[in-house]
């Protein structure tokens, strides 16, 4: 049995940071794992520029809420689910991903935790488990399954090389120029493409 593991942002739907940083016109925000491999680094700054011009955790949510899915996903995931089982894994957070769960079909989702305060502030994140996207397809390949991966960014790399098969969908130059090793794939057509292929062997 075969199972897909997508990444979110940047696979199925936009960055939600970059969404974000649009939203408030704060451009510091835009920075992402596309961008830079230091996701501790990267949230620590995030949530310090987020105190600084009182956002809060409702102010986010209202913004994801209203956030759709890249053109062509739905009629993908349609398809993708019809072939395999999927499991979305992301180092986003269940409490950005809850708004957009009925878009994408209530597909299970892998992600991490934000430490709310009581002002409603975010003011902690919590990692479900340091590397968790590796050590998810880990115990997956351990319970005998075989693993498709899917992602973009720095911190997909590792569960690409985890898994079976790994595809780079559409990443950045900066990730390309680095990773020569992955087959990558530009848009929906193509990936189903390359699925059909792997879905024969």
């Amino acid at each position: 049995m075969k199972i897909i593991c997508l990444d979110l942002e940047g696979v199925l739907i936009p960055e939600i940071w970059r969404e974000i940083a649009k939203k408030t016109k704060i451009e510091d925000l835009k920075l992402t794992t596309r961008d830079l491999p230091d996701y501790d680094f990267l949230m620590k700054r995030r949530l310090k520029i987020l105190r600084e011009n009182n956002i809060k955790l409702k102010d986010i949510q209202k913004i994801i809420k209203k956030m759709k899915p890249f053109k062509g996903a739905i009629n993908f995931l349609n398809w993708l689910r019809k072939n395999f089982l999927v499991i979305i894994l992301t180092d986003s957070f269940y409490q950005f991903i809850n708004p957009l769960r009925e878009k994408l079909f209530y597909l299970p989702i892998f992600c991490n935790q934000l430490k709310i305060d009581k002002a409603g502030f975010i003011k902690n994140y919590q990692l479900r488990l340091k590397g968790g996207k590796k050590e998810a397809i880990k115990l997956l390949k351990a319970l005998g399954f075989e693993i498709i991966a899917i992602g973009d960014s720095y911190n997909d790399l590792e569960m690409l090389k985890e898994a079976d098969f790994g595809l780079l969908f559409n990443p950045p130059k900066n990730i390309i120029k680095k990773n020569l090793k992955f087959e990558i794939v530009k848009n929906y057509q193509d990936l189903k493409f390359k699925l059909k292929s792997v879905i024969k062997k």
